[in-house]
């Protein structure tokens, strides 16, 4: 059986590979681009050993050969910018491939998914971006280290074999001494990205609770352990660069070796005055032979960086998204049945569904009443798609709702949760949200039917006042309205409400409550409460347990 290490690189390897595939056409440009420049360097180098040995009084050094070894120089200067800029454009490819999958697949995970968000930012910023010399530099620079050094000894063997013999050895030399120096650099670089998505995670999980460490004075017991975390980091970041160091020295003494041996083997000319023209030929093209190894080993770290990443983000992106069927339109009405529903976040606990049963007819609100784990935001979770029950059956209109794609499953919604969050953006854009293309008519009149206008009014620029991030400006009260607003204009033919009246004042909750009043008639609501006023909203059921505890109360007047 593979051990859980060689399935993380076996699944890093797929992604590499897949994603190697989908981009074949942008990163082959900059292979053709460096095989041009490297041809290109190659006759240049002829006509400069030609122009030197007529210099030394051997053969002819006309101002045509000049002007054609200038013609190559300025050819192979322009090849090497642009291949420079495709290989950017390779890079800027893959990363806005990457970084569409990876949201999308963390949209789809929403909730749902147990990792911290500083870890999620870290997939999407930092591995994503460490990707980018992958596909940028190192499959161009590898794919040349192979096709190049085979092109300049072919040359230099019809040139002088022996001197090719020279180069082709020192080329069989390279990948052993990277071998030698590149054992454990995968693993060095993963260690190095987990501490950097630790570091990440951590960071930014102290600094959404700044004011709770502060409150109890723990900023300096943070600050420790944030330095004790980025300690770790320099130590694995500096165990991969020494991987790199250790690829260019070895390149380097290679390199001189080569010159040296060819200098030695052509020695004889500076004694019995034969044509040099070989000899100058295999010198000048020790710099053409060694320049795609050089990009190489310069490339490597990437390798290693991309290496690490991709152990990360594999699991992310395993699979296909978006799977299920998909609506042909928006029903007007639905209804809603859950069936024996059962659902488990964690074999070790009870589950948070236990064969919940319950009708809401097209219409009507159903209030779900219960105590908190009773299993209420569990049914609102699978109605958005975020889980899917183990056993049982939920149906939308008598046809099976986990047929859908998860993704339609909340087209079919609007949503308002306990703790609704705003963006810093202006009021205005953030009820926009719900419908983007909505007029600023449809915004106005939104907002007037979820009650933002009453405070809106007060403020200096109306619904075009900047709310700070998660709603800094605002009471609780104004930013549940201003959600609330949000699927006024997101218009569904299913409201999913959960705890939508809680921890508010009497004043505001009557507001909200006259609110939700007027979102719901017409559609299908289904709300989680244990709030007092719950009565006035719809029908009660009551669950405990992760099901029905007794017989649905009819809503008072």
């Amino acid at each position: 059986m593979d051990s859980p290490s060689a399935a993380r690189d076996d699944a890093a390897r797929a992604l590499l590979r897949r994603e190697s595939r989908a981009l074949r056409r942008q990163v082959g440009l900059p292979i053709l681009l460096g095989l041009g420049g490297l041809l290109a360097a190659m006759a240049g180098a002829w006509l400069v050993a030609r122009l030197l040995a007529g210099l030394l009084g051997h053969g002819e050094a006309g101002w045509a050969s000049l002007a054609m070894a200038a013609g190559l120089a300025l050819l192979g200067a322009g090849l090497t910018l642009a291949q420079e800029r495709a290989q950017l454009a390779a890079g800027e490819a893959a990363r806005a491939r990457l970084r569409d999958a990876a949201f999308a697949r963390l949209l789809e995970h929403a909730p749902a998914d147990p990792t911290g968000i500083g870890e999620r930012v870290s997939l999407v910023v930092d591995r994503i971006e460490a990707l980018d010399g992958y596909f940028a530099r190192w499959i161009p620079a590898a794919a040349l280290a192979m096709v190049g050094p085979v092109l300049v000894c072919a040359a230099l063997a019809w040139a002088d074999p022996g001197s090719g013999a020279i180069l082709a050895v020192a080329g069989l030399l390279y990948p052993v001494a990277m071998a030698l120096t590149g054992i454990g650099a995968a693993q060095a670089s993963r260690r190095q990205f987990e501490a950097l998505g630790r570091l990440s995670g951590r960071f930014l999980d102290r600094m959404r609770g700044l004011p709770t460490l502060v409150l109890f004075n723990r900023q300096e017991a943070e600050a420790a352990a944030l330095g004790k975390a980025a300690a770790a980091l320099r130590q694995h970041t500096m165990k991969v660069l020494r991987v790199a160091f250790l690829s260019g020295t070895a390149l380097e003494l290679l390199s001189a070796g080569v010159l040296a041996c060819l200098a030695w083997r052509h020695r004889s000319l500076l004694t019995d005055g034969g044509d040099p023209t070989a000899a100058l030929f295999s010198l000048l093209l020790v710099p053409a032979f060694f320049a795609p190894l050089r990009g190489f080993a310069a490339a490597y770290q990437d390798r290693l960086h991309a290496a690490g990443a991709a152990t990360a983000l594999a699991p992310l992106l395993a699979g296909e998204t978006g799977q299920g069927l998909l609506l042909a339109e928006l029903p007007p009405r639905v209804t809603v049945t859950f069936t024996e529903v059962r659902l488990s976040y964690d074999p070790a606990r009870p589950p948070a569904l236990d064969g919940l049963s319950f009708r809401a007819s097209a219409g009507e609100t159903l209030v779900l009443a219960g105590a908190s784990g009773a299993g209420k935001s569990s049914a609102l979770r699978i109605l958005m798609g975020f889980v899917r029950p183990e056993a049982g059956r939920v149906a939308i209109n008598g046809q099976d709702a986990m047929a859908l794609c998860p993704a339609e499953l909340r087209r079919l919604s609007a949503y308002v949760g306990q703790h609704p969050h705003l963006f810093r953006a202006t009021l205005r854009e953030n009820i926009r949200l719900a419908r983007p293309e909505a007029t600023p008519a449809q915004v106005e009149a939104a907002a007037r039917a979820a009650h933002v206008l009453d405070f809106a009014e007060a403020l200096p620029q109306g619904l075009d006042t900047l709310v700070g991030e998660g709603g800094w400006g605002l009471s609780g009260g104004q930013a549940q309205r201003v959600a609330l607003a949000r699927a006024f204009l997101r218009d569904r033919p299913l409201v999913l409400l959960d705890e939508p009246t809680a921890h508010l004042d009497p004043g505001t909750e009557a507001l909200v409550i006259d609110s939700l009043q007027r979102l719901c008639i017409g559609r299908t609501a289904i709300i989680a409460s244990h709030s007092g006023a719950r009565a006035r909203l719809g029908r009660v059921l009551e669950i405990a347990g992760g099901r029905v505890a007794g017989a649905a109360r009819a809503a008072e007047g």
